[in-house]
């Protein structure tokens, strides 16, 4: 699926709220890994596929660059940025620490509404995993979802934002992994570890999630490391 096909599929924006609601939506995109690293955005192709103006993508644009989502090249192309080898491994091994607190923390203070979020998202990602020919989009998609209804279970809203905040990093990268590694998708990747990680927040495990959410978060960086994709 191209850039321009995932934003065709976000709902038409009203007009009172375009450049937050931009910003939400191509924030979201990022975050979900379904925009690739190196991708170019288009602010008039953009506004077309939302059917805005260009002032709100440009609006959104400007502020996805200064949480340093995108950049901007010299030619004034946008573009989402690449990653290193050495900046990869070293962004998840801050995420397993950090996303494993908020998990050790949400199956201490995770609800019984909560529990059904994350079961709700457990099982529309194995869903998209668990297929003859895997629903890459749509794993991505479900797989924020998970982690993210996992984290916001910890009742610790800064924390989500400081999560947010190196998802939008990483989240381009992700991509790469469902695509190398559609096996990986399957079962004895990802979707067991999701189930682990419900499990403990369910038991109330607190190093059960902690453990399973960074057993994730490693694993994954390992499959994409080795894939070769990255720069040194």
């Amino acid at each position: 699926m191209s850039t321009i096909d995932a934003i065709r599929k976000l709902p038409r924006l009203e007009r009172d709220t375009l450049a937050a609601r931009v910003h939400r939506d191509l924030r979201n995109l990022i975050m979900s890994g379904q925009i690739a690293p190196g991708d170019r955005l288009s602010l008039r192709a953009t506004a077309e596929a939302l059917g805005v103006s260009v002032m709100p993508v440009r609006d959104a644009v400007s502020r996805l660059v200064a949480e340093h989502a995108l950049i901007v090249m010299p030619n004034r192309a946008i573009h989402v940025p690449l990653m290193t080898k050495n900046a990869f491994r070293e962004l998840a091994t801050i995420r397993a620490e950090i996303e494993g607190f908020a998990a050790e923390t949400a199956a201490l203070t995770r609800t019984e509404d909560d529990i059904r979020e994350i079961a709700e998202a457990d099982v529309r990602h194995r869903d998209a995993c668990l297929i003859d020919e895997p629903d890459f989009a749509e794993a991505m998609r479900q797989n924020k979802n998970f982690h993210f209804a996992v984290y916001r279970a910890a009742r610790l809203p800064q924390l989500v934002e400081i999560i947010e905040s190196m998802w939008l990093r990483a989240g381009p990268v992700i991509i790469l992994e469902a695509k190398g590694n559609p096996q990986w998708l399957a079962v004895g990747g990802a979707t067991d570890r999701h189930r682990q990680a419900l499990e403990a927040i369910e038991t109330k495990d607190k190093a059960g999630a902690r453990a399973a959410i960074a057993r994730d978060i490693h694993m994954a960086a390992e499959v994409i490391l080795d894939q070769g994709g990255l720069a040194d």
